[in-house]
Formats: structure tokens, C-alpha cells, sequence
């Protein structure tokens, strides 16, 4: 019995406490098991240290919206950490700001994947739909009792780590075109719907890509094919990038992103003008990916060939 659950709405105080002292021992327990010495406490105050050339005391608690005692206390355990240091304004010789220390530096790049794999998982786990936050709480937790927070991440940096060494990305091949069907349409039905132009371009790859002058790419790992993407002809010099599915196992682990640098890479070497594509704002961490990697948002024309679309992309190569 879950005397705490049975609260309901007058016990989110509570609940809140609990799930996020949950996640703080979880997340510390994927720390240790991966030999970070870091505490997850401190993890607002150092982002904002690493996000900025140096930052005050004040400015911290500003930003995190919390006591300056508590600053203070965070501060005090990432000097004894040796993760940053403290040197004199530039302009206020009497004021100290706060950096990163080469210790600070070498931690970030060892914990930043993991901090993606925290990330993703916490999305994976928030994807909750109901009325109220109370019946949020109740199904994140019962995934929590499935299975634990810690032991998805580590799972997801493992599969990462994984991924990276063993992708492989390939050309297009008459029997991989069942792939680039089934790909594309399973992630058009799970996040839009398959419009008629869509059934038609998957259908023929051949007939709309290749025989056209473009070109299919295809994500391998230990030979089972993951992801793919296309780059369609549009005018003289300008390729639409098109068609890129991940199977669900596989998203999260950058094979999109895999996709998306060797296109580039591959717009450059062949000299091509530029490269376009249509997304859905609703995307945001596709949308984000796609300003990563240098592209800018242009007007979408009228006779746009996608009805979801709502934003058109640009990114020049010559």
C-alpha cells in the first residue's frame, strides 16, 4: 500500500520531494557506476559555470531562483571538488567570479554524454498523457518500478557506445528498398500520418530518387539496417534531405545525426548548392538538430508538397 499515492492532490508536495530525491540517489548511482565523481546536486550550479566566462555568487542564484546560502554551500563543495576556481573581476578587482577549473573541463567532457543519456531517458519517461499531474506522477513512478531510472540510463550509454563503434552508413541497394519503406512509414505513423505523396515516394525509391540523380543512405549496425535518408534533386545544385527514419531501438543513440553529417559531407564533396528539407515545429529536437548543423529557416512556398510541413530549411554549401 502506498499510503502517500492515496493522498491524491493534497500530497503532490510530498510526492514531487519523493520522485525528485528518487532520481537524485538514481542518477547518483549511475555516477558511481561509471566512476563520475560528481554529486547531481551540484549539477544547476556547474552548468551555469560551464555555460559562462566567468560568473558571480549572486548571479547563480538569480538564475536558479534559489537562496544564496544554498549557492554558497554548492560553490564551497565544487571548490572542494577542485572542479572550479575563483579569480578577480576584470573590471571590479574586488568582485570574484566563478570558472571552470581544468579538472571542471576534463569532467565535462566525460559526463556530457552521460547527461545526454539522462536526458533522453527523462523524455522516454515523461511521455505521459493524462488530466492531472497527480496521474503523472502515479504512471512515471510505476515505469520507475518497471524499471529503474539508473539502469535505463546505463543501458542507453552502453547502446550508445555501442552505436558509435559500430555504424556503419551505406549506399542505397534494390534490397534495401523494403527498409526504406517500412522505416519512414513506421515513423510517419507514429508521430504524423502517411500522406499520398509520401506512399508514392516510398514505393519507388528508384523511380523519385535515383533515377533522378539522388541519392539513399542507409544506417547499418552488425548488418541489420537502423536508419535511412535520402537527398532528393530538386532544381540545379539544391538537394532536399528527405526520408529520414530511425527505428524506434535505435533513436537517441545519434544515428540520425550520423545521417544528417554524412549528407553534408557528401553535399561538400560533390559540390552541390545547397540543401533543403521540411519539418513540423512540433519536432523541436529535430527542429534543434537541424540548427546545430547549420540550417536556417526560409519562407515555405505556397505549393509546399507536404501537408504537415509548417517549416522549410535551408543550408548553404557552395
Amino acid at each position: 500500500m502506498d499510503a502517500l499515492k492515496n493522498l491524491g492532490e493534497i500530497g503532490i508536495g510530498s510526492r514531487l520531494k519523493r520522485v525528485s530525491e528518487y532520481m537524485m540517489r538514481e542518477t547518483q548511482l549511475v555516477y558511481n557506476t561509471l566512476n563520475i565523481d560528481f554529486d547531481p546536486y551540484l549539477f544547476p550550479s556547474f552548468k551555469i559555470i560551464k555555460n559562462k566566462d566567468g560568473v558571480t555568487n549572486t548571479e547563480i542564484t538569480n538564475s536558479l531562483h534559489i537562496t544564496q546560502p544554498a549557492t554558497t554551500q554548492a560553490i564551497n563543495k565544487l571548490l572542494k571538488k577542485e572542479l572550479v576556481l575563483l579569480k578577480a573581476d576584470k573590471l571590479d578587482k574586488r568582485k570574484k567570479v566563478i570558472i571552470l577549473s581544468k579538472k571542471g573541463e576534463e569532467l565535462v567532457k566525460n559526463v556530457t554524454p552521460i547527461w545526454n543519456s539522462i536526458e533522453f531517458i527523462i523524455k522516454e519517461y515523461t511521455k505521459i498523457s493524462s488530466n492531472s499531474l497527480v496521474e503523472n506522477l502515479n504512471i512515471l513512478e510505476e515505469k520507475f518500478n518497471k524499471k529503474p531510472f539508473s539502469k535505463a540510463i546505463i543501458e542507453h550509454i552502453h547502446m550508445n557506445t555501442q552505436n558509435i563503434n559500430t555504424l556503419e552508413i551505406s549506399n542505397y541497394k534494390k534490397e534495401y528498398a523494403p527498409n526504406f519503406y517500412n522505416l519512414n512509414i513506421e515513423w510517419l505513423k507514429s508521430f504524423f500520418y502517411v500522406e499520398p505523396y509520401d506512399e508514392e515516394v516510398l514505393s519507388n525509391p528508384n523511380k523519385y530518387i535515383i533515377d533522378k540523380g539522388g541519392y539513399i543512405f542507409f544506417a547499418k549496425i552488425k548488418n541489420e539496417v537502423v536508419g535511412t535518408v535520402a537527398l532528393m534533386p530538386t532544381n540545379s545544385g539544391v538537394f532536399e534531405l528527405t526520408k529520414m527514419a530511425v527505428s524506434p531501438k535505435h533513436r537517441g543513440y545519434k544515428t540520425g545525426q550520423n545521417l544528417m553529417q554524412k549528407c553534408i559531407d557528401f553535399a561538400k564533396k560533390n559540390n552541390f548548392n545547397k540543401l533543403i528539407l521540411y519539418s513540423n515545429t512540433k519536432l523541436e529536437n529535430a527542429i534543434y538538430i537541424y540548427k546545430k548543423y547549420g540550417f536556417i529557416e526560409i519562407p515555405v512556398e505556397k505549393n509546399c508538397p507536404y501537408e504537415r510541413s509548417d517549416i522549410k530549411m535551408e543550408l548553404k554549401i557552395g
